[in-house]
């Protein structure tokens, strides 16, 4: 496996999305960080399809246009 980067970094979670986030580490056994990482490895193929800020459907580009 290669080197990984252990740089810390703050998330801020809503606290009853927190709460059910820590339930789950408890349960497993795990740590947040460990719940959090598995959860983006599975959601990450969905999230890189969402529209990004600045992409403009071509319907709206086209009526900002007139």
């Amino acid at each position: 496996m290669a080197d990984t980067d252990k740089r810390k970094q703050s998330l801020y979670f809503p606290e009853d999305m927190l709460r059910e986030i820590q339930e789950e580490a408890t349960r497993l056994d795990r740590s947040l960080s460990w719940v959090v990482q598995q959860a983006w490895r599975l959601a990450r193929n969905e999230i890189i399809r969402f529209p990004a800020a600045n992409d403009v459907l071509p319907e709206l580009d086209a009526e900002r246009r007139r």
